[in-house]
């Protein structure tokens, strides 16, 4: 019989709410609590929130205050656009802080696992703070946007990184430094997929898809790439899946009847259809990489226009001859023929650490 205590002790979790790639992260997390008897209590906004009610619609959920982040259509101009709402943000954050001293009071919260969440943490309880970007590349401000998120971080007990703690790894300068001023942990790639090897038989089967679109992140970049590859795949004559990334009833059609065209996928689907698919065309966000990086797949990435860290991370990738790239305005179809130059995501790491091997003796 499992200790009740142990089943009980709470252990609030909460990501950040920018796209769904922090909420998807935390899945396998999530997972590895309950498999370890901790109880998951589930903390965010918007479509992140949706997604993970979804995904554990057994688990007690509570809504934070969003930070209200919006990207622009010039996106040149999206730092400063965060920089003129940053009040808005912070009042946000002061907000969240203090629901998360009523949750832990009210619901006996053991412990925190905040991904990107500044004001989700306490220090009455072992609080854990969850990046892949102790560097936050911002162009020419990116020494003090990295300073100032290093004092965030370093006001939690904990700092877990989502990578390789080897040289083989996949975010670069953003998480590696030499010198860092707080306690850190790599607990390598974090992927809501199952290992692919439990599929072998779809990956030797014939591909059903030529390409796979998936988009993800907020609008409105999400929503004029959305625009620019339907136009570019109107007279494509191969079959195309096209995952818009969006909760919706409304559904959209096209006159290409190769374009399959769905609003969004659950994980196990998801898996089974990128498995499916030659080539994926999709964002250069981290949690999408490591997903693609679970599964080895083709990839073509095209960053998020302004969002230096995707520009960042599709540069990289493309350096280590794993994937080619473009930047949203310069997209064409007929650049999908570099992938045969690239490797793809089956370069043979050997991290330090084992994968998802999370040090939850910090909450014991």
């Amino acid at each position: 019989m499992k200790n009740k205590i142990e089943i009980e002790k709470k252990i609030l979790i909460a990501p950040l709410n920018w796209g769904l790639g922090h909420a998807t992260r935390c899945i396998p997390i999530i997972n590895a609590l309950i498999n370890k008897n901790f109880e998951p209590v589930i903390c965010c906004d918007g479509i992140a929130l949706q997604l993970l009610q979804k995904e554990f619609p057994k688990l007690k959920s509570f809504e934070l205050p969003s930070y209200e982040i919006h990207y622009t259509k010039n996106g040149g101009l999206l730092k400063y656009s965060l920089l003129l709402n940053s009040p808005k943000i912070i009042k946000a954050i002061k907000k969240e802080k203090k629901l998360i001293e009523e949750i832990i009071e009210n619901v006996n919260i053991k412990g925190i696992i905040s991904d990107n969440r500044f004001g989700v943490r306490s220090n009455k309880i072992p609080s854990v703070y969850i990046t892949h970007q102790i560097n936050v590349l911002s162009g020419s401000t990116s020494f003090l946007t990295s300073k100032l998120h290093q004092n965030i971080i370093a006001k939690f007990d904990e700092c877990w990184i989502p990578d390789y703690s080897g040289k083989n790894n996949l975010s670069g300068k953003l998480s590696h430094l030499k010198d860092i001023g707080f306690p850190i942990k790599f607990i390598g790639p974090l992927s809501r997929f199952e290992d692919k090897d439990s599929l072998q038989k779809v990956l030797d089967e014939n591909k059903k898809y030529d390409i796979m679109v998936l988009l993800s992140g907020p609008e409105p970049q999400r929503g004029l790439l959305e625009k620019k590859l339907l136009f570019e795949l109107k007279l494509y004559r191969k079959k195309v899946l096209f995952v818009r990334g969006v909760f919706s009833d409304k559904n959209i059609s096209v006159k290409n009847q190769n374009i399959e065209i769905v609003n969004f996928m659950m994980q196990k689907d998801l898996q089974k259809a990128i498995l499916e698919s030659k080539t994926i065309i999709t964002r250069s966000g981290y949690s999408t990489i490591m997903d693609l990086d679970k599964l080895n797949s083709k990839v073509f990435f095209i960053p998020t226009p302004g969002q230096y860290e995707q520009e960042y991370l599709a540069k990289y990738l493309k350096q280590q001859n794993i994937s080619p790239y473009a930047l949203q305005k310069d997209f064409k179809l007929s650049l999908l023929d570099d992938c045969e130059k690239y490797t793809g995501f089956t370069f043979k790491r050997l991290p330090n650490t084992k994968v998802n091997q999370f040090p939850f003796e910090i909450f014991k």
